[in-house]
């Protein structure tokens, strides 16, 4: 049995750091485990699972199809490292598939087990005929009652099992997990927090299995994922999508916002800590003398520790103040912050016209895909056509080309789903930018540390320079007034010569 590995980073920094090896690595060690030779690996660097356009990935399916009966599985490490989109994953593994071909992952338990094969030979045709009407009916009944509304399944967490004023079975919130199920939707829709971060708040709140245990990731993960939180019945095996009689969690709005963010299509602001959680200046703030990042750290008095900005240059130590009070004059220099009247009421418009003509580049590279895709399929119909109908070509060059279509079609479809208009509340993210421009030093001083470093960048991309009590900065945003402190103003006024006065 042969198999060839998937290594992939989705981004050039981590092609630096030791994803790659790790990778490489765990699926060889697999392999070995499992009895599998090593054909050939394939690394991935820097590229996205969230479309198919990967050279590698490329190379890999190419190879397969060369190598049709050589190859019997593709090793990853996990499946995200493959396809992170869903609709990307059924057809790439739905390919593999077609050219005899399984996929496996090293930290994930995925197989082509089937309920089919098991019970297949064990049982007589009777005993089977009764078993599968037995079936049939338990089926039947959880549907019907699926389409009115009701749950048939065991409750999700944040329910509890209960009876409706008709005696039939239902849902209600569970009173202690409910809104901690909530708060983990709300706090992940804001892009703000990882998963692991949520998990992690909402488990030192309380929230657990029906056990009494800690959520593990994929628990966690299929919470973020189940629709019925939002009041929707969804059972894609038996293709039951309804209304639940049960009382909602979470909005339609904000369960969307969690899934465009499970799935890459919205992009998440949680940002690399760099500081100390102490310090949120700290490697921001610039010393004003020698112009090297301020540090921070505590000093031990004689009862107590005190915190410190401290300029790090052996050489100058030009700044060494409290924190509290270079904080303070921070948030007071956020004060200077006044955007141009004329630049706030152009913002919006700007905003919204970079916008439509984002959307009418999508809707060209969404009409290109689909064209791509109909001839495609049509070259496809017309191969079969000469195969089965007009006899003009043999089984081997069919076969050939219809794999090598196959291939073609699979990654053309994935490329017509990614290119599908995003919609995105427009006017509400220009709303919000307004706000931050007129409110900074408030949203300054309330923020958390992830917070205070995203919106000190985005006011201040090049920093700023601390000596003396007084911050500048060398660059203002076009859309503020120039920054200019009050000492600067007051040595603006010098008194003329002849008129000093005499002491």
């Amino acid at each position: 049995m042969r198999a060839v590995i998937y290594c992939r980073v989705s981004t050039k920094d981590q092609v630096q750091n030791l994803s790659l090896p790790t990778q490489e690595r765990a699926c060889k060690d697999y392999c070995l485990r499992t009895g599998y030779d090593v054909d050939r690996t394939f690394v991935e660097e820097g590229e996205s699972a969230k479309t198919a356009d990967r050279t590698e990935l490329k190379k890999l399916l190419t190879y397969c199809r060369e190598n049709k009966g050589r190859v019997h599985a593709v090793v990853v490490y996990a499946v995200n490292r493959f396809a992170r989109e869903r609709y990307s994953h059924v057809i790439l593994r739905s390919q593999l598939a077609s050219l005899g071909i399984t996929l496996r992952s090293v930290t994930e338990p995925i197989d082509d087990s089937s309920t089919g094969k098991l019970i297949e030979g064990m049982v007589s045709a009777v005993a089977q005929f009764d078993n599968d009407v037995r079936s049939e009916r338990t089926v039947v009944g959880m549907k019907a009652r699926l389409e009115r509304g009701g749950w048939t399944f065991k409750p999700p967490l944040g329910y509890i099992k209960s009876t409706n004023a008709g005696g039939e079975k239902t849902i209600i919130p569970d009173p202690s997990r409910a809104p901690l199920v909530k708060k983990a939707f709300v706090l992940y829709a804001t892009g703000l927090y990882s998963k692991q971060q949520v998990r992690a708040i909402v488990t030192r709140l309380g929230l657990s299995t029906k056990r009494g245990k800690p959520l593990n990731p994929q628990t966690f993960s299929q919470i973020l994922r189940n629709p019925i939180y939002t009041g929707v019945l969804y059972v894609p095996a038996w293709g039951v999508r309804q209304r639940s009689n049960a009382a909602t969690l979470v909005s339609r709005e904000t369960f969307d916002k969690v899934q465009a963010l499970l799935d890459g299509k919205r992009p998440t602001v949680t940002p690399r800590q760099r500081n100390n959680p102490d310090f949120p200046l700290r490697h921001f703030v610039r010393c004003g003398r020698c112009d090297r990042p301020l540090t921070g750290s505590w000093s031990k008095g004689r009862n107590h520790r005190y915190p410190y900005y401290r300029c790090q240059n052996p050489s100058c130590k030009a700044v060494h103040e409290r924190r509290e009070k270079v904080e303070r004059l921070f948030v007071d220099f956020l004060h200077l912050l006044r955007p141009k009247p004329e630049y706030l009421a152009l913002f919006g418009e700007i905003v919204i016209d970079v916008w439509k003509d984002k959307q009418a580049q999508a809707a060209t590279l969404h009409e290109a895909a689909q064209r791509r895709l109909a001839s495609l399929r049509e070259r496809k119909q017309r191969l079969i056509e000469a195969f089965v109908y007009e006899r003009t070509i043999d089984k081997q060059t069919y076969q050939e080309q219809l794999d090598k279509l196959s291939e073609e079609i699979a990654l053309a479809e994935i490329e017509e789903c990614d290119a599908r208009i995003q919609q995105m509340d427009i006017q509400a993210a220009v709303s919000f930018g307004e706000f931050v421009l007129l409110n900074a030093p408030r949203l300054w001083a309330d923020s958390s540390l992830d917070q205070k470093q995203r919106l000190q960048q985005a006011l201040f991309p090049d920093g700023v320079q601390f000596e003396e009590g007084f911050y500048r900065t060398a660059q203002t945003s076009m859309i503020f007034y120039e920054l200019e402190p009050e000492k600067a103003k007051k040595e603006g006024l010098v008194a003329l010569t002849g008129i000093e006065p005499v002491f």
